[in-house]
């Protein structure tokens, strides 16, 4: 059977979250591979608004083997907090259906407070991270220093691995002016929530390894997107793990060729939240205009994007860098009643045309783009099913932007509602 990446090919919040869910019924399992809960999925399903930031989208539905990877930061007390919102709402969670990384590595109260500490500081130069604690949490991975989820059943051991955390934190904390942190009380707070969490740790290398065998189908499921990836996105102001579909194997311990199809999610137009370039925004009633009827607002943090024209250089450079088989268009009704649509197809710095994204900052911010113009329609596009509802002014956009990018549409999105979908190919397929 053919299993399925699904990453964001632009800054994110392209509407990954639908996408998924409508992918998920044709799934048995549904995997998270990295990030942490600084990123956000809204499920619109028979009506009930589902807002996921651990969780995979597939918990949602009944029957489903849901699967936090080791690529994951964990903070055990947000995930809680999130299957308890859930539960309100009617879904069942036990470790029968969701199975969390042993080898996962945990975010600490420590984490968010240092993320907080470097945000506010006066340095000049803010990357606009949602205080979360996934940076830090990272480090302190790479630096074979993190708690991990394993380590919650470590009971003798766990004073000596808080120890050896602080030894790090504690020296960082005095320097930035901050009160220690003390260990003991760390230890405890880890101690009280293990038996809320270790129910649900799993090896879901394995658990992955005998759902292949078995034949079920795989969706992998990533948060954020290509040009927030640590070293292929706009450089510092990204996030800090590898967001392409590259990292399903390391992030949920399963081999690469497992993946049978990338597909990257990609908005009619472009926003980006936070700091960072962004060549296309629009600064004018356009730009509001898109934000206002897109209902631009992160879904984790609530805090408004920023909004311009489709930028085909960006995404076809996402395109080769991450594997993306095809794309699923998102958000094609916010365009509807305008006049004229841009497209971005290529960039000018300092007076001469490229095909790229640029990896330095400093020509990243001289960036000028250079727009290809589309006629409008004045049609509705919301709730379209099929190609026969669309205008023919907006077919042409999207194979336009298709030649673009150089990929195909798998996927067209007309509103929230999951069943306002149009399928082109059936990502799935064999």
């Amino acid at each position: 059977m053919a299993n399925v990446a699904v990453v964001g090919a632009q800054w994110g919040d392209e509407g990954k979250g639908k996408i998924v869910d409508w992918l998920s019924e044709r799934a048995s399992v549904v995997v998270r591979f990295q990030g942490g809960h600084n990123a956000g999925h809204t499920l619109v399903i028979d009506g009930e608004v589902y807002k996921l930031s651990l969780l995979p989208s597939g918990i949602v539905r009944k029957g489903k083997l849901s699967i936090i990877g080791n690529g994951v930061v964990v903070d055990p007390w947000a995930l809680l907090a999130e299957m308890a919102r859930l539960r309100e709402q009617g879904v069942e969670i036990t470790p029968s259906s969701l199975r969390l990384a042993f080898n996962a590595p945990l975010i600490l109260p420590l984490h968010s407070e240092l993320d907080a500490i470097r945000e506010d500081a006066n340095t000049g130069r803010r990357i606009g991270t949602t205080r979360r604690g996934i940076g830090p949490a990272y480090e302190d991975k790479v630096g074979r220093r993190a708690i991990r989820v394993c380590d919650l059943s470590d009971h003798d051991g766990l004073p000596e691995k808080v120890r050896l955390l602080l030894l790090h934190h504690n020296a960082l904390r005095r320097g930035l002016g901050h009160d220690e942190v003390d260990a003991p009380a760390l230890v405890a707070t880890l101690r009280e929530v293990a038996p809320k969490i270790l129910p649900f740790a799993s090896n879901v290398w394995r658990d992955l390894d005998e759902a292949r065998r078995a034949g079920h189908r795989i969706l992998f499921e990533g948060a954020q997107a290509a040009m927030l990836d640590v070293d292929h996105g706009t450089y510092p102001y990204v996030t800090s793990s590898n967001t392409l579909a590259g990292q399903v194997g390391a992030g949920a311990g399963i081999g690469v060729d497992a993946i049978n199809y990338v597909l990257g999610i990609t908005k009619a137009y472009t926003t980006r939240v936070g700091e960072g370039p962004f060549p296309t925004e629009l600064l004018d009633d356009v730009g509001r205009g898109l934000g206002e009827r897109g209902k631009e607002f992160g879904t984790v943090t609530a805090r408004p994007r920023r909004c311009g024209w489709f930028d085909a250089v960006m995404v076809r450079q996402a395109i080769k860098v991450g594997g993306i088989t095809g794309i699923a268009l998102t958000k094609l009704d916010v365009l509807d009643g305008m006049s004229e649509i841009k497209v971005c197809t290529r960039y000018r710095i300092d007076g001469m045309e490229v095909d790229y994204l640029p990896a330095e900052m400093s020509r990243q911010a001289r960036i000028e783009p250079v727009y290809e113009v589309f006629e409008g329609w004045s049609e509705s596009t919301q709730g379209a099913r099929s190609w026969a509802d669309l205008p023919a002014t907006a077919i042409k956009y999207i194979v336009r932007i298709e030649e673009l990018i150089g990929a195909p549409a798998a996927l067209l999105s007309t509103s929230p509602e999951r069943e306002d979908t149009i399928l082109v190919k059936d990502p799935f397929a064999d």
